[in-house]
């Protein structure tokens, strides 16, 4: 018995096991908080619950009767249920077929409905097709016109009853009186307005303005031979009076054919702007369809007469052409447009290119806004543009040709002037600035920019890009190149009593301040141009067409006046450097053996100090307004001078310990001159781009050191190559060579030393490229600096 009732639990606990889900259901149904209807029951648990102890046990009998009452309960409850369910079906049923009838009922209603509104239309059908056959023949058309309209819209309700014979009888009439009414509106129209001969005499009639609105209702095709055959016949005198034949048909009369259309708009307007439906747009369509025609007849002559065609004839032309173009736009909205293809898109009102030419002020800043200037806010673009004006395209090869000749005397001119001229003068507005003839380039660019855009922006632009790239290159060729002044490579030399007796201000540079101030405005210029040019490129690209984007490029232009700049810069290094040159000279061929005192800095050092404080001075300020080419010159000019100036150091030899200490002053003179070299002689005091210090103290520290490892004892050898190795860090052998020529070693102890440096030198790291270089720590700036302060106070105790 105990087996059944553990299989009977462990079915009914098979059967009773729930999703998640929906025991989550039930407790929201049935909330609960009997542990008998937790989803996590466990009866051990719960039978400990209720007999924690077994004093407890007494009450069993109660604990069961109390459950057993339960299971009673819960049996009526689910039998009262299930009873109650047993006459669901038949109440269903029930409510089932009254809801079928009322079902019925309703579609019934509107099955009912649909047939009178079927009935009324078909009687509204009827009487409209046979009133419309009577008020056609009738020419009633303003009567028609609304009736039309209704019996189309009501036809339309029976589409899908066209099999029945009656309707579509209906329909066939309906169609058959919109046939007629079309062919009797247009023979209406041809009587009033016969293609061949002069238009009837008198206004527009009302029978006439009544059909216009019939033909709204009817096949679009009609509407559109009406108003083709009135635009032809209102057009027919334009084709007799400008044939091309005609003396006014030719391009220098070409303002008669707008005046024509003038008065031809303005008469319809008074005799039949009231007759055709506003929406038609009737006058705009005239005015389109006039363009149309003239666009093809000017290209007809144009054609005919091409070798008659220059330049100033082809600019008045479409001159007068896009001027009455802009006047459409302001009367007319373009509406009648959207059937047809648009013209490109006309030139920006707003463009900068448009903006006057440069004021009187002509220095770099003022000019490089000449194709950037501020925008304004864009008019909407001219539906119009190019309607009529499209047809000189194919010959604007006139206006490009005459635009190459322009250019062509225009540089010759520039090259006229500036030789009539000569440079420009020092102490005046013009030195050192860009030349106004650079201004004017860019200014007539602009200019032909925009007359060229307003013509086109296809191929014609593109030839006109080509014409300023041929005349960009000349004008870098023969205004700046052309005018560079030349070097000379002879030298004069500077001789040790000449160098003694030199004054400050005795010796001129090889270039004249003149020369100096041409190089400086050429390279402003040159500035200026490679700027102005890169924005132009951007504005052309602006203007072109999307497609021909690409075939715009000017960087051989850009890349032009670089070279011209870093040609002006060079100019200026070998001036300085040449002119430095003789006291280089002179150094190294002085008797530094022979010196027996410390004194001031030697005369090649003023020399050198002195054409520095004549050239630099005037270069700073001519290049006031292109400081960062200044800053070029000087990095290279620095450049040169420094190793310049080691290689003559190396041929100071042999040098005694006084004379080492005398050119070690020298050397720091120098260097303090070349770190204030960017505002030398300058008023205001600016410091020096990091960059240029950062190659002062790097060429000169090595310049010292050199000195310094000259004048230390080389006895004994060790410590002098391992001083050199630590001052100098050059791995060379040459190097070290050229230190002993100047120590005035003899070739025996030279041998020794040079062996002594090659077995001293460090290992490079393995996978390091062997290299003369080392990487050793050398003395930083401010030590050297504290180094040399006691050089020049143990030299004044000499003194």
């Amino acid at each position: 018995m105990e087996e059944e009732e553990f299989e009977f639990a462990e079915d009914l606990e098979a059967i009773l096991h729930l999703t998640p889900e929906v025991q989550l259901a039930i407790e929201q149904v049935f909330p609960s908080q009997d542990p008998l209807d937790r989803a996590d029951f466990n009866a051990v648990e719960y039978i400990n619950t209720l007999f924690p102890t077994e004093q407890s046990l007494a009450n069993i009998d109660d604990v069961v009767n109390k459950i057993r009452l339960k299971i009673r309960r819960l049996d009526d409850n689910i039998r009262t249920v299930v009873r109650g369910q047993t006459n669901v079906g038949q109440d269903g049923r029930q409510v089932k077929e009254i809801t079928r009838d009322i079902k019925q009922l309703d579609h019934a209603k509107r099955h009912l409905t649909t047939s009178i509104t079927t009935l009324n239309h078909l009687h509204m059908l009827a009487g409209g097709v046979d009133s419309l056959e009577a008020m056609t023949r009738k020419r009633q058309y303003g009567e028609v016109a609304n009736l039309l309209q209704g019996v189309v819209n009501v036809l339309e309700h029976f589409h899908k009853y066209m099999g029945i014979p009656q309707i579509r009888q209906l329909s066939e009439r309906v169609k058959a009186a919109q046939n007629e009414l079309g062919t009797q509106i247009l023979a209406d129209f041809e009587e009033a307005f016969p293609s061949q001969g002069s238009k009837r005499p008198g206004g527009p009639s009302n029978v006439l303005r009544d059909a216009c609105l019939v033909a709204n209702v009817l096949d679009p095709r009609i509407k559109q031979e009406i108003i083709k055959k009135f635009i032809r016949q209102h057009l027919s005198e334009y084709l007799v009076l400008f044939q091309e034949n005609q003396d006014v048909a030719w391009l220098d009369k070409i303002d008669r054919r707008y005046a024509w259309i003038k008065r031809q708009l303005v008469d319809y307007e008074e005799k039949y702007g009231r007759m055709f439906p506003e929406e038609w747009c009737m006058t705009e369509r005239i005015a389109v369809e006039f363009c149309h025609i003239t666009r093809v007849e000017l290209a007809k002559v144009m054609r005919t007469r091409a070798k008659e065609i220059e330049v100033k004839l082809l600019l008045f032309a479409i001159q007068r052409t896009t001027n009455f173009e802009g006047l459409l736009a302001k009367r007319f909205t373009g509406c009648t447009l959207t059937d047809q293809k648009r013209p490109e898109s006309p030139l920006d009102p707003t463009n900068p290119f448009l903006e006057d030419e440069l004021g009187e002020d002509n220095s770099l800043k003022n000019c490089f806004p000449l194709f950037s200037q501020p925008k304004k806010p864009k008019v909407p673009d001219n539906p119009f543009h190019g309607i009529v004006s499209k047809c000189f395209e194919p010959h604007l090869y006139v206006y490009i040709e005459s635009q190459d000749k322009n250019l062509g005397e225009l540089i010759d001119r520039f090259v006229a002037d500036f030789r009539a001229q000569g440079p420009p003068k020092v102490g005046t507005e013009e030195g050192g600035a860009v030349l106004p003839s650079c201004a004017d380039l860019f200014v007539y660019y602009k200019k032909c920019m925009v007359q060229c855009s307003q013509l086109s922006t296809g191929e014609p632009m593109i030839a006109l890009t080509t014409i300023f790239q041929k005349f960009l290159r000349e004008y870098a060729w023969k205004i700046l190149s052309g005018n560079l002044p030349k070097s000379s490579s002879n030298s004069g030399g500077l001789t040790i009593s000449s160098l003694l007796k030199e004054k400050e201000g005795s010796e001129a540079a090889k270039f004249t301040v003149d020369e100096l101030c041409l190089i400086c405005s050429i390279l402003s210029t040159a500035e200026y141009c490679l700027a102005t040019t890169q924005q132009l490129e951007e504005k052309l690209k602006e203007k072109v067409d999307k497609v021909l984007v690409e075939r715009i490029n000017l960087t051989g232009e850009m890349d032009t006046f670089s070279t011209v700049i870093s040609n002006s810069i060079q100019l200026l290094v070998q001036d300085l450097d040449a002119a430095c040159d003789p006291a280089l000279t002179a150094m190294s061929k002085m008797p530094w053996q022979s010196v027996e005192h410390v004194g001031d800095q030697s005369p090649y050092v003023t020399s050198i100090i002195m054409h520095i404080k004549q050239n630099v001075p005037i270069i700073r300020d001519n290049l006031a307004s292109t400081r960062k080419y200044f800053t070029q010159f000087c990095i290279k000019f620095t450049n040169s001078f420094i190793p310049k100036f080691i290689n003559h150091l190396f041929r100071c030899k042999p040098i005694s310990m006084v004379g080492a200490e005398q050119l070690l002053l020298d050397t720091h003179s120098l260097k303090t001159v070349l770190l204030d070299l960017p505002s030398i002689g300058s008023q205001v005091l600016r410091k020096a781009p990091a960059s240029y210090t950062k190659i002062v103290v790097k060429g000169m520290t090595r310049a010292e050191m050199i000195l310094k490892v000259v004048m230390a004892p080389h006895e004994p050898p060790v410590v002098f190559v391992d001083n050199y190795i630590k001052l100098l860090a050059d791995g060379n052998p040459e190097t070290f060579q050229k230190i002993l020529d100047m120590k005035g070693l003899k070739r025996s102890e030279q041998s020794s030393m040079l062996e002594l440096f090659r077995q001293r030198l460090p290992t490079p790291p393995s996978g390091a490229d062997g290299g003369p270089s080392l990487s050793f720590s050398t003395p930083t700036p401010e030590q050297e600096s504290s180094r040399i302060r006691k050089l020049e106070k143990l030299i004044k105790k000499r003194l």
